[in-house]
């Protein structure tokens, strides 16, 4: 399964095409994401060749979402699960294990 996931992200980061089952413009994944799963954005990033990479979740359901917009505007689903806590940890001191 991870092996899947770091192929997903890959395609999706490079521009070329993804599967099409987990890839869609971005307004029909954000629509998707808003009305079945009522999840909103939590944070967002910029990766590999001006990749946008976000994360989507609920607070009332717990469900959350990774997607990567490419710049070519697909959006493709990367990894959803159950379970979403919003953290603010601090980093550790150097020199100490993480």
């Amino acid at each position: 399964m991870i092996k899947s996931l770091v192929m997903a992200l890959a395609t999706a980061t490079l521009g070329t095409t993804a599967a099409a089952s987990n890839c869609a413009p971005r307004d029909v994944v954000l629509d998707r994401l808003a009305d079945r799963y009522g999840e909103s954005r939590q944070s967002i990033g910029l990766g590999a060749n001006n990749a946008v990479v976000e994360v989507f979740a609920s607070a009332e359901t717990g469900t959350w979402t990774i997607i990567v917009t490419t710049a070519e505007g697909l959006t493709c689903m990367i990894a959803s699960g159950q379970a979403f806590e919003t953290l603010a940890e601090a980093p550790p001191a150097p020199g100490t294990d993480a």
